[in-house]
């Protein structure tokens, strides 16, 4: 029995127990807000879930840590949850499975439009940052042996271990895609790892090179370095929240409510939160409070005690 079916079938169980064991949303008393899990996500769904319970008083309830994206997806089509963020880059190539593409607003427009029509599914506006998948490798190893862009590494592949998550093994625009582009051929098969596990990982050569997240505030905290994607094979993966239409007939407000986040995330201030989370260990409520007020978005006075 291969490691790849393994995988399908702990996923199809997992999702199983979700949509079995969670109540539908009640679309009159609360907003449910969901999210995968890796602390991005969960600080995006924080962002998301305050910012509705500061301007709207809505209730909200957080379901966090759903797993993948197939299981967010499924729970928000299932009407487990309201809101989710996702990502442009993972929704047309994940999701509606489609080929990968380079423009930005082409992306998102596309994304929108058959969330739309295939999921009664709406697409709000992108938050402002872009985490791209970050092939990275030691920071010792980049200097040493002058890698910069991900063409170089073909050369040494052959004596290194990669190691990615379930999710990249089996995206279209992931391993296969990229090794193709790029002629790399590894030592062995790439290791299956949680996402949370790649970068201690790396840096303690059990790899020596990972698929991370372009805002992962541990890539400079650990002396890792991101080889450049010369050949631009990954599409752009704006970070946007989904939403249910039908949250938004019955709370309008909410809409507002998120237009109001609508480029306020820079590529750096999400690395630095990601870095106060996962390198300093800092509660994610309070860095989310702290940011948003940061961004005047309400002040310290209103904002929500929980």
């Amino acid at each position: 029995m291969s490691i790849r079916y393994l995988f399908r079938l702990a996923l199809a169980i997992t999702l199983l127990a979700l949509l079995g064991t969670l109540p539908a949303c009640s679309r009159h008393d609360r907003v449910v807000v969901g999210c995968k899990n890796f602390t991005e996500q969960i600080i995006l769904g924080e962002i998301i879930a305050q910012q509705i319970e500061k301007k709207t008083h809505l209730p909200v309830e957080r379901r966090f840590y759903l797993g993948g994206t197939y299981i967010a997806h499924q729970g928000i089509l299932a009407g487990r949850i309201d809101i989710y963020p996702e990502y442009t880059g993972t929704a047309l190539t994940a999701i509606l499975k489609q080929s990968p593409a380079s423009d930005k607003k082409a992306v998102y427009d596309r994304v929108k439009a058959e969330y739309e029509k295939k999921f009664d599914l709406t697409i709000g506006p992108a938050f402002g940052f872009n985490d791209t998948f970050a092939i990275e490798v030691r920071g010792e190893d980049a200097r040493r042996l002058h890698l910069a862009t991900i063409s170089q590494v073909s050369q040494y592949a052959p004596r290194w271990r990669a190691g990615f998550g379930y999710e990249f093994m089996e995206r279209s625009d992931g391993y296969k895609g990229l090794a193709a582009a790029y002629g790399l051929r590894f030592a062995e098969p790439p290791r299956i790892m949680d996402l949370g596990l790649l970068t201690r990982a790396l840096k303690d050569h059990q790899v020596d090179l990972i698929a991370g997240n372009m805002t992962d505030g541990l890539i400079p905290a650990l002396d890792l370095a991101v080889l450049e994607d010369d050949k631009h094979y990954f599409p752009p993966y704006e970070a946007v929240p989904v939403i249910r239409k039908q949250t938004l007939a019955a709370h309008p407000e909410v809409q507002t409510a998120l237009e109001e986040l609508a480029g306020k995330i820079s590529d750096q201030e999400m690395r630095q939160m990601n870095y106060a989370v996962d390198g300093q260990k800092r509660d994610v409520k309070e860095v989310v409070r702290e940011f948003l007020r940061s961004k005047r978005l309400w002040s310290s006075a209103t904002a929500p005690a929980n």
